[in-house]
């Protein structure tokens, strides 16, 4: 996903034109503690939060930000909050990608009439400080989008100008932590959501690629199929929807037939066999700062063999060469110490890296990436990666 500032002009008269992503909601079991863990290990700050002391009764929420990126961790605080049986399913993991848009109201209807189905009817939350307006529906699984808009206090700011930001929502009240000022003293230079990867059931990718399609008005972006994404084990499949600005990119997996389990497989049966988000993609301005800063602070990333890199830099300088690009400028040396996958395409190159799974079960993880020219997701690494990907899970039983 790219920025608002950079994305091509939406116009208001569009019910379905998105600003921004608003924010990614997690369902977690304890949110302070979890708040906690993404504070210290990623450079979160703890910015703002809503809980029984705030008036909020069913349920707690703690706001975190870094760059433009906003997660918000819910707990439920009752056996009847929808989080609780949830947790209970799959564990820890992302429930929303919300949207910024002009009128919720009106996005949630024009989605509901392309086929949608609710998963919250509109509601306004307000006070005398300003409103936010929530509609949602339900895609794939158990997740599902919010359509968020913000008047009076609750607009979202400009995080180059103002990173506290305003209130969130009514209930909220800013909070301070020493974990942010540490963050500030260190920072680990996360800016944005890139994009957002669902997993879904065997034969189901082109269901999900028509939905978003009729549903939200995305279209195509990319395409890879079992030949590009497979090892000697596994493959699967995937296809990138994009909007009409290609502001917000989803990429939705399917497994696909292979010797052995794929990671989609996996991720399926420690998911109850529901499908959701696998990883979200943080996008920062230096690779090499942000993964050193993280693997100082303790993150677990995939490891490759040093076999990556004896072949990596010709076949990358080769592509950028022969498209007019200069080659990749950052140290050679130094990508391969931090374990950095490297790519390029016809527009520059990228870099990236991948986290183990964030909690116990091999579910949710996080993609650290940085692009300069191209708007691909890494598909020269595709095989090296998967096969990164198979060492973890048979050292976990899983493959």
């Amino acid at each position: 996903m790219t920025t608002a500032a950079t994305a091509m002009p939406s116009t208001a008269t569009d019910p379905l034109a998105l600003i921004d992503v608003d924010h990614v909601r997690f369902y977690v079991g304890n949110a302070k503690q979890a708040a906690y863990f993404y504070a210290h290990t990623f450079g979160f700050n703890i910015t703002q939060v809503a809980d029984l002391t705030t008036g909020s009764r069913d349920e707690a929420d703690y706001l975190l930000t870094q760059g433009n990126i906003r997660l918000l961790l819910t707990t439920p605080l009752t056996k009847d909050h929808p989080a609780a049986e949830e947790i209970k399913l799959y564990g820890d993991g992302v429930k929303d990608i919300a949207f910024t848009v002009f009128d919720a109201e009106k996005a949630w209807e024009r989605a509901v009439v392309n086929g949608a189905q609710s998963a919250q009817e509109p509601r306004t939350l307000k006070d005398d400080k300003g409103s936010v307006t929530v509609a949602s529906i339900k895609t794939y699984g158990r997740a599902i989008h919010t359509f968020v808009s913000r008047a009076g206090i609750y607009a979202l700011p400009d995080f180059k100008k103002d990173p506290t930001g305003n209130l969130f929502m009514p209930v909220f009240k800013h909070v301070t932590s020493p974990v942010n000022d540490y963050n500030r003293a260190n920072p680990c230079g996360l800016k944005y959501v890139d994009h957002c990867v669902g997993n879904v059931e065997e034969g189901k990718m082109n269901h999900w690629v028509e939905w978003y399609e009729n549903v939200m008005e995305f279209k195509m972006f990319k395409h890879f199929d079992d030949k590009d994404i497979s090892t000697e084990y596994s493959a699967l499949m995937s296809k990138v929807m994009a909007s009409g600005n290609h502001l917000i990119k989803m990429p939705i997996n399917e497994p696909a037939e292979g010797k052995k389990k794929s990671q989609i497989q996996e991720y399926l049966e420690w998911h109850d066999m529901a499908p959701g988000v696998q990883h979200l993609a943080l996008r920062t301005d230096d690779e090499l700062h942000s993964v050193a800063e993280l693997r100082r602070r303790g993150v677990d990333f995939l490891s490759l063999p040093d076999t990556y890199y004896d072949i990596v830099w010709d076949r990358v300088n080769k592509v950028l060469v022969e498209n007019g690009h200069e080659p990749v400028k950052e140290d050679h040396e130094r990508i391969k110490d931090l374990g950095i996958l490297v790519d390029a395409d016809d527009e520059g190159y990228l870099l990236q890296l991948f986290t183990k799974p964030l909690q116990d079960r091999p579910t949710l993880f996080f993609e650290i990436i940085s692009r300069h020219g191209s708007q691909s997701f890494g598909k020269g690494n595709f095989k090296a990666l998967f096969e990164a990907l198979e060492l973890e899970q048979e050292r976990r039983g899983n493959l």
